[in-house]
């Protein structure tokens, strides 16, 4: 299959499932050259470096996956479907659709959240910003029971629930003694909406004094 890929797809793939299985710092242009069958000199011909490399490897999958969150968003919005079921169909399903097509790079985003790097971060950073500058106001308006630190931390709570999954971890397979396949999207898609959207409507906490 190798053979039908130009020479920056297949650096991108071998930097792609890398980056998966080992992070980013830990992962050496020789290593990346090697998997992908090319010299040193292709890498730096198509990207210059390793940073530009990331860059790269994050855009290919963010931007056409941030793009179908927006257009469903507006699609959902539009048709005056707008609830809290649908807002998340939009948010997350594209994530958990992209692991059939991309299987190496849903690792890399679970590792983002659970153990980040400073350049890996500031990369996600800057694709999630027009997702979240859209999906928050959104989602104030259908939950205005929340207070912003309460919807934030709610946020928060999804993310490392998703980010958790996206990961692949064996630990998930373990603790369950194996009836819980992380790669089984549709069964992850079934499980985790209602739980999303259960901790979501939860009335908020009381105050203490």
């Amino acid at each position: 299959m190798n053979g039908q890929l130009t020479t920056r797809d297949r650096i991108l793939d071998a930097a792609e499932e890398l980056f998966a299985h080992q992070g980013f710092d830990a992962t050496s242009l020789r290593e990346i050259t090697s998997a992908a069958g090319v010299n040193l000199a292709a890498v730096n011909y198509h990207f210059q470096s390793k940073e530009a490399l990331l860059k790269a490897v994050v855009g290919r999958r963010l931007t056409p996956l941030n793009e179908r969150r927006l257009s469903l968003l507006d699609e959902i919005e539009r048709t005056g479907q707008l609830t809290l079921e649908t807002i998340f169909e939009a948010l997350i399903v594209p994530v958990l659709e992209l692991h059939a097509h991309a299987p190496n790079f849903v690792p890399i985003m679970g590792r983002v959240y659970t153990a980040p790097g400073a350049l890996v971060e500031l990369v996600i950073r800057e694709h999630m910003k027009p997702v979240s500058e859209r999906f928050v106001p959104v989602l104030q308006r259908a939950l205005p029971h929340l207070s912003p630190i309460e919807l934030m931390w709610r946020i928060q709570f999804t993310i490392g629930a998703v980010s958790h999954v996206m990961a692949g971890s064996p630990l998930i397979r373990a603790i369950s003694g194996g009836i819980c396949e992380p790669s089984d999207t549709a069964t992850v898609r079934r499980q985790l909406m209602p739980y999303v959207l259960a901790g979501f409507s939860a009335p908020a906490p009381k105050e203490h004094s």
